[in-house]
């Protein structure tokens, strides 16, 4: 039987866990937002490999230029979002790999928001057919909404299954 001391070492676990993801985020995310912008001229492509291009393009909406010139709104409606993620992970830290989405999830909506503080726009610079421009900011959400959703599944057919068996 798990006691209070091995829950909240549990719990520390799963915020280091996420924090780490977070900060990886942040820094691949800014970092390479960096290299683009010190070395494609923006509106420039650059042919990587067949079906990838290196762009640079000035984002001043959020996914895909959404809500263009919403500045206040975005940020409150980001705000919002992230405080509702943070709420729910800090109230079930110990639910499996759920610190996973949480530091994606942090770490994209960080990264997107130094930008937008920064700069007032986003920076995004990969470019796949048929597809608008993103960066890695954009990935570490798109994959954080997915994990989120299956962490949530699996956790919620875990419980019910607990349910049956009590």
């Amino acid at each position: 039987m798990a006691t209070r001391t091995d829950s909240s070492r549990g719990s520390r676990g799963a915020y280091a866990r996420a924090a780490v993801v977070l900060a990886l985020v942040v820094v691949v995310d800014q970092v390479t937002k960096h290299i683009v912008a010190a070395s494609i001229g923006a509106g420039r492509v650059d042919k990587v490999v067949p079906g990838i291009e290196l762009v640079h393009v000035r984002n001043p909406g959020v996914a895909f230029g959404f809500l263009s010139g919403g500045g206040t709104i975005v940020l409150v409606v980001t705000l919002a979002a992230l405080a509702g993620l943070a709420c729910y992970f800090a109230l079930r830290p110990g639910r499996r790999l759920l610190w996973l989405p949480t530091g994606l999830l942090l770490g994209g909506a960080i990264g997107n928001l130094i930008d937008r503080v920064r700069a007032g726009v986003v920076t995004d610079f990969i470019k796949l057919p048929h597809w608008p421009a993103f960066n890695v900011a954009d990935m570490a959400i798109t994959f954080g909404v997915l994990t989120l959703l299956y962490t949530i599944e699996i956790g919620t057919r875990r419980e019910a299954r607990a349910a049956v068996h009590d």
